[in-house]
């Protein structure tokens, strides 16, 4: 597993979302910018709090989240 240090969760903070090292920046936040085609750099600009680390580490956080794993089922016998 990946050690994620820039991924913090506080249950008083941001209802307890992933966040960008205790700001109130989400992971989703981040991901939602992306996913809308901005660049790192557009990031950056907008978010100047946060650092080129930070964006991708989100992305690796959500890659690691959605990584699939086939566990096989067993069939019952009749």
């Amino acid at each position: 597993m990946l050690e994620f240090d820039r991924i913090t969760f506080n249950p008083n903070m941001m209802g307890g979302k992933a966040c960008i090292r205790g700001m109130r920046v989400t992971v989703s936040l981040v991901l939602n910018l992306v996913a809308n085609g901005m660049s790192i750099e557009e990031i950056l600009a907008a978010y100047p709090y946060l650092e080129p680390d930070d964006v991708r580490q989100a992305l690796q956080y959500a890659a690691w989240l959605t990584e699939e794993t086939v566990h096989p089922l067993e069939l019952a016998s009749a």
